[in-house]
């Protein structure tokens, strides 16, 4: 067992809510991961409790290791599978998407913790978090098999710019974090797993397959918090999201859509259907 797997949270840590800026806080990845794990076990057994109350203070942006280095999307290099280290590069970029993903739903458990919702929303972001500690753990060990480290190859800052903009609104990140930016992952992981396929990398083929199997019911629960949300509000679910997609998403939703896994995820043809580039 690796050391990162050892680690328990601090003494002084009594609620979940506590537990979650322990893992924002963390910027090593593996013990990121491990404390996110280790957070939701601890909520299964009911070790944490909530602090229903807007944090005092509360970050801006999780910690992170000094590597990799940081880039704006558009100065991303183009990443070829037809090498190992094009496919490495790949892989390292959906390791620093799981890496984001698993703070994106520590924020959201610890964020929005005064909102009224009940116990049931947590274990759902816990839950979700765990699972993407699992898969930056997948994706890392893969990464080292290969004979490259997280770190090795730039990645971008995207998903978090995503978080610091819905900061404040609780309908706002569960339209642009689950119900987009994962969707957009069960439009994309199908392609990506028969390219990978194609190259004759079964490993990853696996990971990626589980990767998405999971990020259904992601989706599902980013889906059921907002139809929740709206129907508390009186807000109209399918105009909501139009409205907090016009607001807060830069650009237009691209097809091609994977139109059964997001319907068996719960989401609406109409929230995605008119909203493509013209």
């Amino acid at each position: 067992m690796s050391s990162a797997a050892k680690i328990t949270l601090a003494d002084d840590t009594k609620s979940m809510n506590a537990a979650m800026r322990d893992v924002l806080d963390t910027p090593d990845p593996r013990a990121k991961a491990a404390r996110a794990r280790l957070a939701f076990a601890d909520w299964h057994h009911g070790k944490l409790t909530v602090a229903r109350a807007t944090p005092a203070t509360w970050p801006d942006r999780p910690a992170r290791p000094d590597r990799p280095a940081l880039l704006a999307p558009r100065d991303m290099p183009t990443r070829k599978l037809s090498s190992q280290k094009g496919r490495a590069a790949q892989i390292h970029a959906l390791a620093h998407i799981e890496l984001n993903a698993i703070d994106l739903a520590c924020d959201m458990a610890g964020r929005f913790c005064d909102q009224g919702l009940d116990d049931s929303f947590y274990t759902d972001w816990l839950s979700i978090a765990a699972d993407e500690a699992r898969h930056f753990l997948m994706l890392e060990k893969r990464l080292h098999d290969m004979g490259y480290a997280y770190g090795d190859f730039p990645a971008h800052d995207g998903l978090w710019e995503a978080a610091y903009d819905t900061r404040h609104d609780l309908t706002a990140r569960l339209v642009v974090v689950p119900m987009v930016l994962e969707a957009r992952g069960l439009d994309v992981t199908p392609g990506m797993i028969d390219r990978f396929g194609r190259a004759g990398d079964s490993d990853t083929v696996s990971i990626l397959e589980t990767i998405y199997d999971d990020e259904k019911s992601h989706v599902a629960a980013g889906v059921k918090w907002f139809q929740f949300v709206c129907a508390a509000q009186n807000l109209d679910p399918t105009k909501c999201f139009h409205d907090k997609l016009a607001i807060y998403f830069k650009g237009k939703l691209k097809p091609p859509f994977n139109e059964a896994a997001r319907t068996a995820a719960g989401m609406p043809i109409a929230f995605y259907s008119d909203t493509t580039a013209s």
